[in-house]
């Protein structure tokens, strides 16, 4: 869908349990909404114009003093600069450490549901689903690192053992990230790793990607930590005399 009058370039719906990827252009705005509470996003992100410049979590955690993200937070590549900035967020905590679900660890809590025996009821996983997406763009296996899970929050109990809370993203809530160059997005709408639902459940996102101004020297993210003015610096050292 295209409005011009709103800067809305395009909307859709990835149902739960499915996958998408596109690339997020420089100062574009991504909007996923939980439709129906309890989504959770796994999202890989990439330098469309080099992807072996990747989302990089380590680095995204310690430049920003965070074990999660929200708003006010940036994504670093591997490189040093800023793909992506979170301009808002109703959600309030992102998980950055547990990883992805696969072919074991559903079998393991949901049981077998093949393709051949269930068609479109078949159970799926977030590692084979963004393995596929990468593919169309000729990445692969060795390109999947440390994910994003959008929607989903994990903390440590009194123990320090991570656990999964339940009913965090309630119906409505939402997160945008702006990108700061292009970017490369690859999503995954199956449950969370730890997601301790007795019954498999996924959960639908609405996405929009629409037109934004670029981020002045007074914004949120850019000012949040000393170490975001480098990486925005960084960032902008690619297009001096494109923009």
């Amino acid at each position: 869908m295209t409005d011009s009058s709103l800067g809305v370039l395009f909307e859709e719906t990835v149902p739960g349990a499915s996958m998408a990827s596109w690339v997020l252009r420089r100062h574009q705005t991504l909007r996923l909404t939980d439709l129906e509470g309890g989504a959770n996003v796994s999202m890989l992100l990439y330098n469309r114009e080099l992807p072996i410049e990747r989302y990089n979590m380590a680095d995204t955690l310690k430049a920003q003093h965070t074990a999660f993200l929200t708003k006010g937070h940036v994504l670093y590549s591997d490189m040093g600069r800023v793909l992506c900035s979170l301009t808002e967020d109703t959600c309030g905590w992102h998980d950055t450490v547990t990883g992805l679900s696969d072919a074991t660890s559903v079998r393991a809590r949901y049981g077998e549901q093949r393709y051949a025996t269930h068609r479109n009821a078949w159970l799926r996983n977030a590692r084979d689903e963004l393995l596929v997406e990468l593919g169309k763009w000729g990445l692969g296996a060795r390109d999947v690192v440390p994910n994003l899970n959008l929607f989903s929050k994990v903390a440590p109990d009194a123990e320090g053992t991570l656990g999964f809370v339940t009913g965090h993203s309630k119906p409505g809530c939402f997160v945008e990230l702006r990108a700061e160059m292009n970017v490369l997005v690859v999503v995954s709408t199956c449950p969370h790793v730890l997601d301790p639902a007795p019954s498999w459940a996924p959960k639908p996102v609405a996405i929009q990607v629409r037109r934004t101004a670029p981020p002045g020297p007074d914004d949120l993210c850019r000012r949040a930590r000393p170490e975001n003015e480098r990486g925005f610096a960084n960032t902008e050292r690619l297009f001096l005399g494109s923009d």
